[in-house]
């Protein structure tokens, strides 16, 4: 495999700790990015790797002749000679690019299976494959849309129209891209930036783009901010623990009565309101290494009440108070469907008996698979008594709120392990455990 690094920003906003030292050089706990981004390529499997340089390139040349390709057969540096932006630096050296390129922004730090990255690349056939995550500031990154195959729809580049709800689905700047998908650009008008112009170009003249979900670790540290909170997981073994190879502790929430307040049926985002200290108590989970998961029955789609699109808006919403907090879930599962017949508008094809809607474990399982859930650490919070059926069929821990229908439901002969006021004291409950 062969990388592309862009490693040509002056990193203006982190002048005050670079020390007339390019970006890409920056101290990250004792090393420098650059050593420990070509390290982690190299160890899985990387064998050339471009650095495309412009501020202070004679400092990057010699740190890296000091190191001797730092375990890679090839390492180039290659001087772009003017700013042209992120696409535009790549398009320039075309002529020196494989089939198939890994490109790598120079100010992340990353902890990333590039073995999977690269497969579901592979089986999806894309022009290109973009890592996406959701974040803990959605408000200031570049968003995409996906449809529910995992395809790109739409860009949405910062900065944000404000009341519009967007998915929180953020571009994390690390691709793979075809060679051939790039021919057609080459002479594309510079500064070009690969999420602010190149991609929606491509999408909008018909590329095949592919969105890689995952909760593995990449943030950008292109800030003071950000620089020491990636110095801080370091030391706190929150980037080793973020791996795939690693079982992660999961907590999974149900919605209505958990989330936001339990009022008749949530049919478009108007009807969404959050219960107070929800997001916060989320952030909590966010903070301590947790990866979140909605699990939610919404029968309004199988009778017509809602549609896919209005859905869609609702969970931006979500989203959108979430992160007000400095919040986010990691992934949201629905259930569309319902049993019983004999609403009107009602959609037949979801009018079905399913293995996902609670208090059948389908949702919980799908989510473990995805998130490498350690089903002995992972917790399940709801309302109602079908959400402590649903954890118990999953061999997870049940926490039931107060709040919502309380579990005055009847719905499940089921008990629960413990009994919380609401999500902020579940969080507590579940945090403390671990601490205990």
């Amino acid at each position: 495999m062969q990388a592309v690094i862009l490693a040509g920003g002056k990193g203006t906003r982190l002048a005050a700790r670079l020390n007339g030292r390019p970006k890409a050089l920056v101290d990250v706990d004792g090393v420098p990015l650059l050593e420990r981004q070509l390290l982690s390529l190299a160890a899985q499997g990387v064998d050339e790797a471009i650095i495309l340089v412009n501020h202070a390139a004679d400092q990057i040349a010699a740190y890296c002749t000091s190191r001797n390709a730092f375990g890679l057969a090839r390492l180039r540096l290659v001087d772009d000679g003017e700013p042209r932006g992120t696409a535009g630096a790549t398009l320039a050296c075309l002529p020196d690019l494989r089939d198939r390129v890994l490109v790598v922004y120079g100010d992340t730090l990353f902890n990333i299976d590039l073995a999977r990255f690269v497969a579901a690349h592979e089986r999806s056939g894309a022009d290109a494959t973009l890592f996406l995550h959701p974040n803990d500031h959605p408000h200031d990154s570049d968003l995409v849309e996906i449809d529910d195959a995992g395809w790109i729809t739409a860009f949405h580049p910062k900065p944000h129209p404000p009341g519009v709800p967007r998915a929180n689905l953020v571009n994390a700047a690390f691709y793979v891209i075809e060679r051939r998908a790039l021919e057609a650009w080459r002479d594309a008008t510079t500064p070009c930036d690969f999420g602010q112009d190149l991609f929606p170009a491509m999408l909008a003249a018909g590329s095949r783009l592919f969105g890689y979900n995952s909760f593995e670790y990449i943030k950008d540290l292109g800030t003071p901010a950000r620089l020491d909170k990636v110095t801080d997981h370091l030391r706190r073994g929150v980037v080793a623990r973020a791996s795939l190879a690693v079982p992660q502790p999961c907590v999974f929430l149900d919605r209505d009565g958990t989330l936001n307040a339990l009022r008749d049926y949530v049919r478009g985002p108007g009807d969404l309101v959050m219960l107070p200290g929800a997001a916060a108590a989320v952030r909590r989970l966010n903070e301590a290494g947790r990866r979140v998961a909605v699990v939610t029955n919404q029968p309004v789609l199988a009778r017509g009440e809602c549609t896919p699109q209005d859905m869609r808006a609702i969970h931006a919403k979500l989203d959108g108070e979430l992160a007000g907090a400095g919040a986010f879930v990691d992934r949201l599962y629905l259930c569309p469907h319902h049993p019983d017949a004999g609403f009107a508008g009602e959609v037949p094809d979801l009018k079905i008996a399913c293995d996902c809607r609670k208090p059948k474990p389908g949702m919980l399982l799908s989510a473990a698979r995805d998130l490498n859930a350690d089903l002995a650490r992972s917790w399940m919070i709801g309302d109602s008594t079908a959400d402590i059926a649903a954890a118990k069929a999953a061999g997870v821990w049940a926490i039931l709120l107060r709040t919502g229908e309380g579990g005055r439901d009847g719905r499940c002969d089921a008990t629960p392990d413990a009994i919380a006021d609401d999500l902020a004291g579940a969080v507590e409950l579940i945090l403390s455990a671990s601490r205990s």
